[in-house]
């Protein structure tokens, strides 16, 4: 079988965590076992009920995704599972899943390992390729500027960079120790994006995707003159308060607290599998995590009538947070504690974190060209964080032109629809009022 070759050949020799298992030495701490690996016993292949009918085969795989994404791994194998879909729905021909336990790693390194199995469609002996971050142009004009002018300036930089490090100082002290709070014993209220029942990782998921035009987006970040990232979250947030207001028009100015989830790798874009198999290059495995608390902007009357108001808020929101240095400290917080109390000790940690928030939101790179697997082209890439005590999980990649959401929301208590037309109607109320502004002239 195709699969199973590539599995073996590609997959298990990325990262050593796929053919390990945990175990306990004598001491009580828990280690990587390197086991021989049944293949068999890591694959499934799903039997649907025959039929044509696209609806019938979506309810199928939509409980069929509910069912595995509560299911435990056994610990007695390898922590991970890969499910074909041979099935036709409304949105592709089949499916694969990787089901992978997120002590294998972080969303970098296990998304850098799943590439590795991928080659591009029009080409596989050329690699793949992944948006660049530019440099600011206003920093490349500040660098050209000639001495005299840095010289006249020197005293007026000095008092900025003062003030820049007291703020940066007051914003690390308060965010930080919000972060603790929100850890421990400060919760958000119960609104209808967060039930805040006990045990909401042991009950049904659904699980649904949007897509969004990047060259639009890009659009809307011209004409403001904002960052992708604003955009995104602005539209992120305001389609979540959309949601909110339709459910329960109290909740529209609840104090609601979405959860980013960020690698602090200091690594750009996703690495070869020789990299990752190089020894100098064992800094992508394992977690390497830390996040940060949002305020979610309140549907304000103004907010209603000027949407964009969202993209300024999340704007304001994402530079003040680049003032603080907490998602550092909360990264080396999380890895001392692995260090000195154990992985079961940052687990609890990370999990009280999760229960009190409302939303949880990650996001990751894709490629710019379209992938094949096996040498069959791959249509969309999604990705989402299952098990966990929230009610709510966001997660956008980029690929193939499109920025792809994905909703994990809590069966029967969470309306997916609802939430994805919500989000559709966000999207569209900020492009349409982003372009009726002229554009912003850049320098």
């Amino acid at each position: 079988m195709q699969a199973m070759s590539l599995l073996k050949d590609v997959f298990l020799p990325i990262n050593p965590r796929f053919s390990s298992i945990m175990v306990q030495d004598k001491k009580g701490e828990k280690r990587w076992k390197k086991v021989n690996v049944n293949l068999k016993e890591h694959v499934r292949i799903p039997k649907f009920p025959e039929t044509k009918n696209l609806e019938s085969n979506d309810k199928y795989f939509q409980e069929y995704l509910s069912r595995i994404s509560i299911e435990e791994l056994p610990q007695s194998r390898p922590l991970w599972e890969v499910h074909i879909v041979n099935k036709a729905t409304s949105d592709s021909l089949g499916s694969v899943i990787f089901k992978l336990h997120h002590a294998l790693g972080d969303g970098y390194s296990l998304m850098g390992a799943l590439l590795s199995c991928l080659q591009r469609a029009d080409d596989p002996s050329l690699p793949l390729s992944f948006p660049i971050l530019k440099p600011s142009k206003n920093n490349n004009n500040n660098n050209n500027k000639d001495s005299n002018s840095n010289s006249l300036s020197s005293s007026k930089g000095i008092c900025t960079r003062f003030s820049w490090m007291v703020s940066s100082a007051f914003y690390t002290l308060a965010d930080f120790g919000w972060s603790m709070l929100k850890s421990s014993i400060i919760n958000d209220a119960k609104t209808p994006i967060r039930s805040g029942n006990v045990g909401v990782e042991f009950q049904p998921i659904s699980i649904s995707t949007i897509a969004f035009s990047i060259n639009q987006v890009k659009d809307i970040k011209s004409r403001l003159g904002v960052t992708i990232n604003d955009v995104v979250t602005g539209i992120v947030f305001y389609g979540t308060r959309l949601y909110m207001q339709e459910m329960n028009k109290k909740s529209k100015t609840a104090e609601s607290t979405a959860l980013v989830l960020l690698n602090t790798r200091n690594i750009e874009g996703y690495q070869s599998i020789n990299d990752m198999l190089n020894t100098k290059a064992k800094g992508p495995w394992g977690n390497k995590i830390s996040f940060l608390h949002v305020p979610i902007p309140k549907l304000k009357q103004s907010r209603t009538s000027n949407p964009l108001e969202f993209i300024w808020e999340a704007h304001n929101i994402i530079k003040r947070k680049k003032q603080s240095l907490a998602i550092a400290l909360t990264g080396t917080l999380l890895e001392m504690e692995g260090k000195f109390r154990g992985q079961e000790a940052v687990a609890k940690h990370i999990y009280g974190t999760l229960s009190n928030s409302s939303v949880v939101i990650s996001n990751l790179v894709g490629p710019l060209q379209q992938m094949a697997l096996a040498n069959h082209p791959v249509k969309g890439l999604y990705f989402t964080l299952a098990g966990g005590p929230e009610s709510l999980v966001i997660s956008m990649m980029s690929y193939m032109g499109m920025i792809r959401v994905t909703f994990k929301t809590e069966k029967d208590f969470i309306d997916e629809n609802k939430l994805k037309s919500c989000m559709q109607s966000a999207f569209e109320m900020i492009l349409k009022a982003a372009r009726e502004i002229p554009e912003k002239t850049r320098h």
